[in-house]
């Protein structure tokens, strides 16, 4: 819910900011409607164990991050829009486009 709330605050050159109420209000309809998998220290420990099998930085440290929850948690699906960027992790989870 953090980026939730990180993107739609932000100002944009091609978007609309947001009230932050706004955003408020979404994210707690989200929280009434789904579960979170929240981040935490077990999520960092297995990001760690993750970049240490496979190296990356910068953006793809935000990748790693969705991956090292999946484990975790045992989500076994991801549906994106941008499949290349999850493909490094295929071999640990099942990546669709959202477009299928």
């Amino acid at each position: 819910m953090r980026e939730y709330l990180a993107i739609l605050t932000r100002p944009q050159q091609f978007s609309i900011t947001l009230p932050i109420a706004t955003v408020v209000q979404d994210i707690r309809y989200l929280q009434n409607r789904f579960l979170v998998a929240e981040d935490g220290s077990q999520i960092t420990a297995r990001l760690l164990a993750l970049i240490a099998e496979i190296p990356v930085g910068g953006k793809q440290v935000h990748d790693a991050n969705i991956v090292a929850t999946m484990l975790v948690y045992g989500i076994s699906q991801l549906l994106t829009h941008n499949i290349t960027r999850c493909a490094t992790y295929c071999f640990v989870t099942q990546v669709r486009c959202m477009n299928d």
